[in-house]
């Protein structure tokens, strides 16, 4: 089975936020639970001082801290696919947030009130007060608003077509934040094939992985820009 990972590489990006306007669209969220959000700050000392962008959402741990909190008070809404990508059933949530509190990337989001991202549109396609995160990303808008996060992800719309080879490497199968980047700044593909692109990056950059102290393997990589830190 391919291991599916993401880098993201600051020493590219510009904070353009192309990335951050593609999720948005695509996944329909809502304000104040972005799935993909842009930090910025400044590192080094007066005169060498620069400006540092680096996007973070879901980094779809291998192993959880979201899905043992979740499995620990019950609620078992909490899971991964047999791609790697964490998922949430807001059939199953209960909007305890325990999920909130114990990641260590500040990932998932208490939604207490939902507010259209666009003025005159439909709010959300899903429930009011459930925690939200990003799954790699839902391909199209899911069927209604029970429908759980892992309908028609772009790893089973590619398993539907046959084409579970191609992911990661054409248009239609990959996520759409990763298309949109300018600078090509983010990459999305399997870290165990040799020859892809993504995994050839990430061994000629030395890309790491952020806060590895807390043991959750996360399934995205990073190629540090100078003096930033993970």
């Amino acid at each position: 089975m391919a291991k599916y990972v993401r880098l993201i590489d600051m020493t590219r990006c510009m904070g353009c936020r192309s990335c951050v306007s593609a999720c948005a669209v695509e996944n329909y969220f809502t304000p104040d639970a972005p799935w993909n959000v842009m930090n910025e700050y400044e590192v080094g000392t007066y005169p060498a001082v620069k400006k540092v962008f680096n996007t973070m959402g879901c980094m779809h741990c291998e192993k959880p801290a979201c899905k043992a909190a979740c499995d620990y008070v019950g609620a078992k809404a909490i899971s991964k696919n047999e791609f790697g990508a964490v998922i949430i059933d807001y059939d199953k949530c209960i909007g305890c947030g325990y999920c909130a509190a114990v990641c260590p990337y500040g990932v998932p989001q208490y939604n207490a009130e939902l507010r259209p991202l666009s003025p005159g549109k439909d709010p959300s396609v899903r429930k009011t007060s459930l925690t939200q995160r990003a799954t790699r990303r839902i391909a199209r808008k899911p069927r209604s608003s029970r429908s759980a996060l892992s309908v028609r992800t772009s790893s089973k719309k590619a398993v539907a077509n046959g084409k579970v080879d191609r992911i990661g490497k054409d248009q239609q199968y990959t996520p759409t934040c990763d298309l949109v980047c300018p600078t090509q700044a983010r990459l999305f593909g399997d870290i165990d094939d040799p020859t892809s692109e993504v995994a050839k990056r990430i061994e000629k950059t030395k890309a790491v992985q952020m806060l590895k102290q807390y043991n959750t393997s996360p399934q995205v990589y990073y190629v540090l820009e100078e003096g930033a830190t993970s």
